[in-house]
């Protein structure tokens, strides 16, 4: 029901209501049929659910199915050991998420307890819950509205909607009916709505929707809709459950073929379980899970608080940013940008000249004087915002208002839209107006410039919001000061030019952003002509074939035509909290990995559906923290940008140890599998595998996590969203070299085998060292270890170090031995071991030095 465009009697006759409200019988029927006035929320799945959640994934069901086999059969150590790093990864992703369903209850939160109703005719002071459709409710100062209401009578009421609308000023509201039929909330003056905040003056209004039926029950409604997975989630999932049907696959073939050719059937259940534990990565989950976290606590310094840990990588996929323009690409501070005075039209710099004529000195003065803004003896300044700036423009000039006393006033109304404040100074009388400069003119003997139309035009195409001022000298004090008679014969002064102006660093921001493949894109509730000029001036907007659409515009669009436009569109000015969202899904649906910034309750949605939600740290709302993935602590876009430098990072260093882990297990995998094919032995037992996997795997895979970022990160194209991990090489990279540890771990077993050596320990020892040798060799996809510096990633050489000497413990101690089953080596031995595991970081190296060889050659 569009409310606002009836006029107040036929809002009673709907609602079955009058000025006088509800009875307490009728409030009580009501309230049976509806309910009470608070939100609902769906359904939310429990702690237990959440832990559940975490043990979903494909390569950990297997483990799981391993690990129970293993126990079954009596190998408990393999069982324990897969079990508690199970465990450790699910516990880990579990704390993470703990808080991902939240925002429903920080909504429920925005409530006010108690609110004055008209009852039995009779203020009473009640619950909000139990508003019904139909009561009249009396609204001032310091409340929160408890429903969504239309204005029966408003005496200097404002309201702000921020949260709601991301309207950047409180709404003066009207009581009398309006015109146009599809207005946005914003624009819907005789509305107040639940969770909104009155600033100024007081009213009454009759609720006519309460609880899940007002618009910020819309939202939660919203609200509960499901999150989408992330590009890592997407892409380990389809490597998940390709990497584990090949495994099953290739574990069946050897279970089988060894059965039949007279293999115990026990035994080769070990052994397949071993084949299955080699090729499974079962540290990946944790190390990626552990990579993130630390890349999160990274983010911090970036002033950024991450709350779910897959918004880390997501950032590095990111193809759009969608960004709210108050206090994120602008300053969230009114300033007075440009004055015109004299027929002149100038810039803040140059205000010092101004106050050298007359009418200059005059408007700065005006700009001092007529305002309601109040300044403590800590300097702090409160008041409306446009005021605030005017204010301290003239305070910058040295205008001081304490030799200008107040003596009267015509506070402003949205009728006249004018306001006018009465002075004594050196024994005269002066009053000082402003207001629309349109109107003001009406009202004034000169209009200053005769161009003066063509000159207001002119600021106000630059998003500026425009402020007339005017004088006049009087003999007397009026004794009632009224507009008709005291707001007429003025001499007008001039004009404020007045901007909420963008951050100085958010051109650059932009710039690079757009280096980087990623298109920033305006979401704002503010005017079109103000969301087009501060797009244009941080370059957002810089070709003819970048659209900007107002959210009526959008609401007579389809779904096709919108599809079609989607990708043109820069700017959307004035859209609703649906829109918002329809934005977010249009331009998934088109296959871009969507970044949303937001504040205010009705960016929660969108916040939530988007690939990436970026909550404001300092603006934001509850609602809208909790919604996000990540609170932005300085609520400035070009932290965002350093942030998609820092994913991308993060997403780079997880590849190259999916990459390592791949390779290396793969190497395993095939040793394990081709050995008996071509007549050796069984090259590894299960515990060498676990050790391989959980200590040389492990420690090099975390350390990789802070490779400092390859030089062209924020210069190539985001990573297309549907790209395998194994794309770009990286799929080439694991088959060739883990064929190549496979092959010289062979011919390895069998020269030793053949001149009667401790064929198993050589052959343990060269599949972890050629590991740890091949981590420092895929540090940097293009660059030679040497050229990047050996010691750039001080961690990693630690691991690689330390992973080295508990390898030569377990060798070379008599104690560990029997527990690894492993053998003393001799120096040659060992020699022979080191030099055949160099040749993997050696290949590496050669295949780097290729491939950029051919860049060069492009």
């Amino acid at each position: 029901m569009n409310w606002h465009i009836l006029n107040i009697e036929e809002v009673f006759r709907l609602i079955s209501s009058g000025p006088q409200g509800l009875s307490t019988a009728e409030a009580n029927e009501k309230f049976r049929q509806i309910g009470p006035n608070e939100l609902t929320e769906g359904d939310r799945k429990s702690t237990a659910g959440l832990l559940l959640e975490e043990f979903k994934d494909t390569m950990i069901i297997i483990l799981l199915a391993a690990a129970c086999i293993s126990g079954i059969l009596g190998d408990i150590t393999d069982t324990i050991v897969i079990l508690i790093i199970i465990l450790l990864d699910a516990l880990l992703g579990f704390l993470q998420e703990y808080r991902a369903e939240k925002a429903i209850r920080a909504l429920k939160q925005m409530t006010v307890t108690q609110t004055k109703v008209l009852r039995d005719e009779k203020v009473a002071n009640l619950p909000v819950t139990v508003l019904v459709p139909g009561d009249v409710i009396l609204l001032e100062a310091g409340n929160v509205v408890p429903a969504d209401v239309r204005i029966i009578e408003s005496i200097s009421l404002k309201i702000e909607e921020a949260a709601l609308t991301g309207e950047s000023h409180a709404i003066e509201k009207v009581d009398q009916r309006l015109e146009i039929n599809d207005l946005p909330l914003g624009d819907r003056k005789n509305m107040a709505f639940k969770g909104t905040f009155v600033i100024h003056g007081r009213g009454t209004a009759v609720v006519i929707a309460t609880g899940m039926q007002t618009e910020i029950g819309r939202i939660a409604k919203m609200l509960q809709g499901d999150t989408a997975l992330t590009p890592l989630q997407q892409r380990m999932a389809a490597f998940g459950k390709k990497l584990s049907l090949l495994v099953l696959l290739l574990c069946a073939l050897f279970l089988i073929s060894g059965w039949l050719r007279g293999e115990g059937f026990i035994k080769m259940i070990l052994i397949s379980i071993s084949l299955a534990v080699a090729a499974i990565p079962e540290s990946l989950p944790a190390v990626i899970t552990i990579s993130l976290a630390l890349a999160a606590k990274r983010m911090i310094r970036f002033n950024s608080l991450v709350r779910k840990l897959s918004a880390v990588e997501t950032l590095g996929s990111v193809t759009y940013i969608c960004t709210d323009k108050t206090g994120t690409l602008t300053k969230n501070k009114m300033y007075v940008e440009e004055v015109f005075v004299n027929g002149w039209l100038c810039e803040r710099r140059e205000l010092s000249f101004v106050k050298k004529s007359k009418n200059g000195d005059l408007l700065l003065h005006a700009f001092a004087l007529n305002n309601d803004v109040l300044e403590d003896d800590h300097h702090s300044i409160k008041g409306d915002s446009t005021e605030i700036a005017l204010f301290e423009a003239a305070k910058e000039q040295n205008m001081l208002s304490d030799k200008w006393p107040r003596i009267a006033e015509i506070a402003f109304d949205s009728d006249r839209k004018l306001m006018t404040t009465f002075h004594c100074h050196h024994n005269k009388i002066i009053s000082f107006t402003k207001g629309a400069p349109d109107i003001l003119l009406q009202h004034c003997n000169s209009a200053g410039s005769p161009d003066m139309l063509k000159q207001i035009d002119n600021m106000a195409g630059k998003g500026q919001r425009i402020l007339g001022f005017a004088y006049r000298y009087w003999d007397t004090l009026p004794d009632d000061p009224d507009s008709e008679m005291h707001e007429s014969g003025l001499h007008f002064l001039g004009l404020a030019g007045i901007i909420d102006p963008p951050r100085e660093e958010v051109f650059e921001a932009v710039t690079q952003c757009k280096a980087a493949g990623i298109i920033p894109v305006m979401i704002t509730g503010d005017h079109p002509l103000t969301a087009k000029a501060i797009a244009q001036r941080v370059g957002i907007l810089n070709n003819d074939n970048d659209l900007v659409i107002t959210g009526r515009q959008l609401a007579i669009l389809d779904n096709e035509n919108f599809l079609d436009k989607v990708e043109k569109i820069k700017v959307y000015a004035r859209v609703s909290p649906e829109q918002k969202l329809q934005i977010v899904k249009a331009l998934q649906q088109r296959g871009h990995y969507v970044a949303m910034t937001g504040d205010g309750v009705n960016d929660a949605p969108s916040l939530k559906k988007a690939n990436i939600g970026i909550a404001m740290g300092i603006a934001g709302t509850d609602v809208a923290k909790e919604a996000a993935h990540m609170i932005l602590l300085d609520d400035n876009f070009s932290t965002i940008i350093k942030l998609v430098g820092e994913g991308r990072r993060v997403y780079d260093n997880i590849l190259k140890f999916i990459k390592f882990m791949i390779t290396t297990n793969s190497g395993e995998l095939l040793t394990l599998l081709l050995g008996p094919v071509i007549g050796l032995p069984i090259t590894l037992l299960p515990v060498h595998i676990l050790w391989t996997n959980l200590v040389t795997d492990g420690f090099p895979a975390v350390s990789l996590s802070f490779e400092k970022a390859e030089k062209d990160i924020m210069t190539r194209p985001p990573r297309p969203p549907q790209q395998s991990v194994f794309a770009n090489g990286q799929g080439l990279h694991m088959i060739w070299v883990g064929l190549l540890m496979t092959g010289l771990a062979l011919s390895l077993q069998g020269w030793a085998i053949r001149n009667g050596l401790p064929w198993q320990t050589m052959v343990f020892n060269f599949l972890c060292l050629s590991q740890l040798g091949h981590a420092l060799a895929i540090r940097s996809g293009k660059q030679s270890l040497f050229s990047i510096g050996i010691f750039s990633n001080k961690l990693l050489i630690a691991s690689v170090l330390i992973s080295s000497v508990l390898q030569l413990i377990i060798t070379f101690t008599p104690f560990f031995q029997p527990i690894f089953h492993t053998e003393m080596l001799t120096l040659n031995e060992f020699i022979i071991v080191g030099v055949a595991s160099s040749l993997i970081f050696i290949a590496v190296e050669i295949e780097k030095t290729i491939s950029r060889s051919k860049i060069k050659i492009k």
